[in-house]
Parts: structure tokens; C-alpha cells; sequence
């Protein structure tokens, strides 16, 4: 077998891989092929079909998040891996290997996996609400070495106005200790950095430039332990994305159009998905909308085709066109146009919007909210009251950080619709060239593939035909 490490470089494009030498180099010495990713392409998704081989359709996770219609509620951002179906990768790679190994640092849906080494952010939940920063790891005794070699996770550098190369750093650096220590035969790592300048300034900014040049300095140590450790290097991406400057407001529309619910606590409004006769789970460019009795589908449908910045509305015949046909799926899926993106905002008057809808809450917001990497720029206080808040955690305080525009027009890159042009369109890079798998030189690599991929690369056979 031939140890491998499969790195998801999020946003990783031609214009971006040109501001990385270090990986460039790599790309050289090897392969690299366009990623042809699914609908809709975003984390979860995508992540799940490179390591099932499976469409949406048939692993289930038809996006980030959805509506589970069994408890009434939307929950983005989980992270059980039974949520995905199928045989995962290194499930397979361990049923004709015996003995095969595989570590996940910062993969989604990786808390329950059967993966040998697990490592994954997880806050710790304080019982009075406060939130510290923290890692998830299997084996337990894990935490406490990364911690002592690297600091705790840097959660608010993870996602938020705070977001920035430190939390890919630190991923960085864990897998670096695991590519070491635990011998694993298959080492996955996440990192995200490009994830953030490129939806606050769009693709084509010198601050996304920057990102990748930094991205590929941290990088590329990495690199050159895998190189040292006899490893072949699969990076994927799982999206490119791609500029945009129209926000479009679809539970706003629906709402007015008398289909979805609210109720209210403390002036305050919060959405009501069991009584709403329909509403979507906005998520970057694609959104789920569920709609509860099926003779209401034509009049949404004809609604949702008649909004400003929507491309495509899919019923279940089309989402079976696109592999994206799952009972989880909305009875309605929407694709924005190539420029625009969809926002979770439900409440008319922003004097009503949830306390949540100001701050970095991923788990209360009924959709994606990209408007969480900005300090509001219409708030000269937002960065010192953030300070003030921070104090307070470390105080041991309780804290709020109200922080948050509710001015969606300051995005500028998102992604989740197919790309429209060769800029936006996700790479696969791999560092060995005589692998049997490039035989066909691929134009463009299903995501579905990657799996195949990772086996050959691992040089895991294949199961002996029966005679």
C-alpha cells in the first residue's frame, strides 16, 4: 500500500492555484484536472459524494443543511457521520485491506465515523451559554497532545468577521502531528482559508490573491512531510467560487405571498417552519423550499420562477436530473442566477429580526448567513464591542456579540450552482502522474470519482473476482 493524504483545499481554482507555488510545484510533478462538482456545490455535499462515490440523491445530504420534517425543524451544520449513507471510503478501503487505517482532521459529518483518528472542531457549550473554543479528537488522549503542540483550536478564526488564516494554520499543523504519529494509511485534512476573502472581497480581489499566497505558505511544510513520508498528495476542491452582487430574498417573497409563518417572543421574530404553508433553507446559491401540501407547489413554483435573480426552479422530476431527488430535498429546489445568491432572511422590518440574526450563530439560523464574515460596516462600535465581549469570556462572563450587518449586499463571492466558467470551476490535483486512473487524461473529474481515485492511489486492491 502507498500512504495517501487527501486535502480539501476549499476554493481552489486556476487563479488560484497560480498564487501557490509551493502546490503549483506539486501540480507539476503530477496531474491536475478540472472537478466536475455536484448540485448543489457546497461543504457538505460535495464532501460526502468524494467519499461515498454516491450523488446527493442517494447519501442525503442535500446540502449544508435542511428541514427534517419528522421534528419540525432546520438544522444546518451537523456533524453525525451515520447522516451520511453509504460505504464511506476508507470503509471500503479497509474491507479489501485489512488492517487499512484512516485519520479525518476537519472533514465534515465526522463525529461517530469509523475513521481511526478523528479531529474536529467542537466547541465546548458552557451551561450558561457562554461558548469556548475546542476540538473534538478519537482517540480521547489525542486532545490534550494537539492542544499542548498547537494551542486550543482557534475557533473565531474559524468562521466569523474574525476568520483568517489561523484556524487553517492549526489544521495544518494537527495533520502535520498525525501524518507523524499515527501511522495512518489515509490522512484527510480540511482547510478553509480560502473560504473567507473570497466571499468578502469575490475571487478576482487582490485580497483573494493574498489568501492563496498565504494558504500555500502554511501549506507547504505539509507538503513536503508527505513528499518525505513517501505519500501521494489527492487535492481536491470541492467549489470554486465565483463573483457575485445580487442578494435575493426568497422567504421575504414567500412571506409576503402569505405562504410562510412567524411567531414572535419579545418583539422579536422567529421563523415558524410547522405552520408555514412554505419556506426555503437558503444555502449560497441553492435553496430547499419545502412546501407543505402539494397543491400549493404550482403557485410557489410560479412565484419562485418570477423573482429577480432565480435561474432554475426544480420540482422532483429536474432534481432527479441533477442526482439532488432525496426525501430530505425541498419539494422545490431553487438555483440563482450566475451573480447572485440567496439570503435566509424571513423578517420585513429589521427592528424585528431575531437577536440571532445579528451575531455568529450558524445552528439558530435557518439558512447560510455569509453576512457572519463582516463586522457591520454601518456600526463604527462593532469591532470594540467584540473586544468588550471578548474580555468578558475570558472573565469568565457571560458575552453576546452583536456584530453582524443585516446589509446582505456586502458579499462578494459565494458558490453552490454548477460553475458558469472555467474561473469558478473547482481543481483535483495529484501528485502521481503514472496512476491508472489518469490513463483517459479527464477533462473534467466527477466528484463521484475522487473515491476511485483515493483506492488507486492507496494502491488497495480490488476484490478478487469470483469464479
Amino acid at each position: 500500500m502507498t500512504r495517501v493524504l487527501l486535502l480539501d483545499v476549499v476554493g481552489l481554482t486556476t487563479r488560484a492555484l497560480s498564487h501557490m507555488p509551493r502546490l503549483r510545484a506539486l501540480a507539476a510533478g503530477g496531474t491536475t484536472a478540472k472537478l466536475g462538482t455536484v448540485l448543489p456545490a457546497v461543504t457538505c455535499s460535495v464532501q460526502s459524494t468524494m467519499l461515498t462515490g454516491l450523488a446527493p440523491a442517494q447519501h442525503g445530504i442535500v446540502g449544508n443543511g435542511w428541514y427534517h420534517r419528522d421534528i419540525g425543524e432546520v438544522n444546518l451544520w451537523r456533524q453525525h457521520n451515520a447522516l451520511v449513507e453509504g460505504e464511506k471510503v476508507w470503509e471500503t478501503a479497509r474491507r479489501r485491506e485489512r488492517g487499512f487505517t484512516t485519520a479525518n482532521v476537519g472533514w465534515w459529518y465526522a463525529m461517530g465515523a469509523s475513521t481511526d483518528v478523528t479531529v474536529t472542531p467542537r466547541p465546548i457549550y458552557h451551561a450558561d451559554g457562554r461558548k469556548s473554543p475546542d476540538a473534538y479528537t478519537r482517540p480521547p488522549a489525542l486532545h490534550d497532545r494537539l492542544v499542548g503542540e498547537h494551542g486550543e483550536f482557534p475557533l473565531f478564526q474559524y468562521w466569523g468577521p474574525t476568520a483568517s488564516l489561523a484556524s487553517t494554520r492549526w489544521m495544518v499543523e494537527a495533520t502535520r502531528s498525525v501524518l507523524r504519529d499515527e501511522g495512518s494509511d489515509l490522512v484527510m485534512a480540511y482547510l478553509p482559508h480560502l473560504d473567507y476573502d473570497l466571499q468578502r472581497f469575490g475571487p478576482d480581489s487582490p485580497e483573494a490573491d493574498r489568501a492563496a499566497a498565504e494558504l500555500d505558505a502554511v501549506l507547504a511544510p505539509l507538503l513536503d512531510d508527505a513528499v518525505a513520508a513517501g505519500a501521494t498528495v489527492v487535492a481536491v476542491a470541492e467549489y470554486g467560487i465565483a463573483p457575485v452582487d445580487t442578494p435575493v430574498d426568497v422567504n421575504r417573497a414567500l412571506r409576503r405571498a402569505g405562504l410562510l409563518e412567524v411567531h414572535t417572543q419579545q418583539g422579536r421574530e422567529l421563523l415558524d417552519p410547522m405552520t408555514s404553508r412554505a419556506f426555503a433553507v437558503a444555502d449560497h446559491q441553492v435553496a430547499h423550499v419545502y412546501v407543505a401540501d402539494q397543491a400549493d407547489v404550482p403557485r410557489v413554483r410560479d412565484l419562485l420562477r418570477g423573482l429577480d435573480g432565480v435561474d432554475e426552479v426544480l420540482d422532483r422530476e429536474a432534481q432527479a436530473r441533477y442526482g439532488l431527488d432525496h426525501a430530505r430535498s425541498g419539494e422545490l429546489v431553487v438555483v440563482a442566477r450566475p451573480g447572485a445568491w440567496f439570503t435566509y432572511y424571513y423578517w420585513l422590518d429589521d427592528a424585528r429580526a431575531p437577536d440571532f440574526a445579528r451575531g455568529v450563530d450558524i445552528h439558530k439560523k435557518p439558512g447560510y448567513d455569509p453576512a457572519e464574515l463582516f463586522f457591520d460596516p454601518a456600526d463604527r462600535f462593532a469591532k470594540a464591542r467584540a473586544g468588550l465581549g471578548l474580555v468578558r469570556k475570558k472573565l469568565g462572563l457571560r458575552y453576546s456579540m452583536k456584530v453582524v450587518p443585516l446589509d446582505a449586499t456586502h458579499v462578494r463571492g459565494s458558490h453552490g450552482r454548477l460553475p458558469e466558467h472555467e474561473a469558478d470551476t473547482p481543481l483535483l490535483i495529484c501528485s502521481d502522474a503514472a496512476l491508472p486512473f489518469w490513463d483517459a487524461a479527464p477533462e473534467l473529474v466527477p466528484a463521484a470519482r475522487v473515491r476511485d481515485l483515493v483506492l488507486e492511489a492507496a494502491r488497495v486492491p480490488e476484490p478478487a473476482a469470483a469464479t
